[in-house]
């Protein structure tokens, strides 16, 4: 199938695709990587009346650590995270470029962006709930000006969040370094959708957790936060792990589709965020 018709603008500065977006009305949408609106727009399930290129907005593509946490630009690939060798990075935010190998395939993960992902709020995007887990805050800019969200509070339904129609997302500030935390999940091939996803960070002194945090992918209309005090002073060993995956999956009623039944689904929980606590715990001295 084809699109349903619709106007074609390039912005070339922030200001000016805010003007257009203020212009054009709530049906213009923003236009990136385009790898997940496009296929949406080919089979009119989206029919945005136009379409605003920012592309070729310069300022907007960095990935930048300091002592006030990570700033990512809207329109950083996925692929430039991945391939991030900045130590610093690496050794406070490491689950990102970690993920990021979950994202797609490689053609995905260059063209695909960042702000694009978390605009788009796919329920199982790696990055949405990885910026729930982080606690990170959009940045959206507007006629208005500049304004942070929570992560927690952005990402309010499928592929709805708290963005108003004049707003883009411009920047993601992470200001929590978090260097045990992992994401792991399950799709029936590489590169598809995950059914499930989970997103962990864990923190043990003395081989003791003393917190934790777990957010889903693939169970609701946007990533799920899981109570996780159960982790709190229990030992940092295997069987905590298997007993928090049982526990989040009793949290949690997700829907029957085609790619499996509500209880495949907290199987399936279970199974990985067990996963991913093994994971975030390794390394860990006691």
């Amino acid at each position: 199938m084809k699109p349903a018709p619709f106007a074609y603008h390039r912005a070339h500065s922030v200001g000016e695709a805010i003007a257009l977006l203020s212009e054009l009305g709530d049906e213009a949408k923003i236009l990136a990587g385009g790898l997940s609106l496009v296929p949406m727009m080919n089979f009119r399930l989206a029919r945005p009346s136009a379409l605003i290129d920012v592309t070729k907005i310069a300022g907007l593509s960095y990935l930048r650590a300091d002592p006030d946490g990570l700033r990512i630009g809207a329109l950083t690939t996925h692929r430039t995270v991945e391939t991030s060798r900045d130590p610093a990075i690496h050794s406070r935010y490491g689950v990102l470029p970690r993920s990021a190998r979950w994202i797609g395939h490689y053609p995905i993960r260059s063209r695909g962006t960042f702000g694009g992902s978390i605009a788009h709020a796919d329920p199982a995007s790696e990055w949405c709930l990885l910026a729930v887990l982080l606690g990170a805050q959009i940045v959206l800019t507007g006629p208005a000006g500049h304004r942070e969200v929570p992560a927690a509070e952005f990402f309010q339904g499928y592929y709805t969040t708290a963005a108003s129609p004049d707003e883009m997302v411009t920047e993601l500030w992470f200001p929590r370094p978090e260097p045990h935390a992992a994401l792991t999940e399950f799709a029936p091939r590489q590169g598809d959708f995950a059914v499930v996803a989970a997103a962990v960070a864990v923190d043990v002194t003395d081989g003791v957790c003393r917190s934790g945090r777990v957010v889903l992918g693939g169970v609701g209309p946007q990533p799920v936060q899981v109570e996780a005090g159960a982790l709190t002073g229990q030992p940092a060993v295997p069987d905590t792990w298997r007993a928090m995956g049982e526990h989040a999956a009793t949290q949690i009623d997700p829907p029957d589709d085609t790619h499996g039944s509500s209880e495949y689904r907290r199987r399936l929980t279970a199974t990985l965020v067990s996963r991913a606590l093994a994971e975030a715990g390794q390394g860990i001295t006691p």
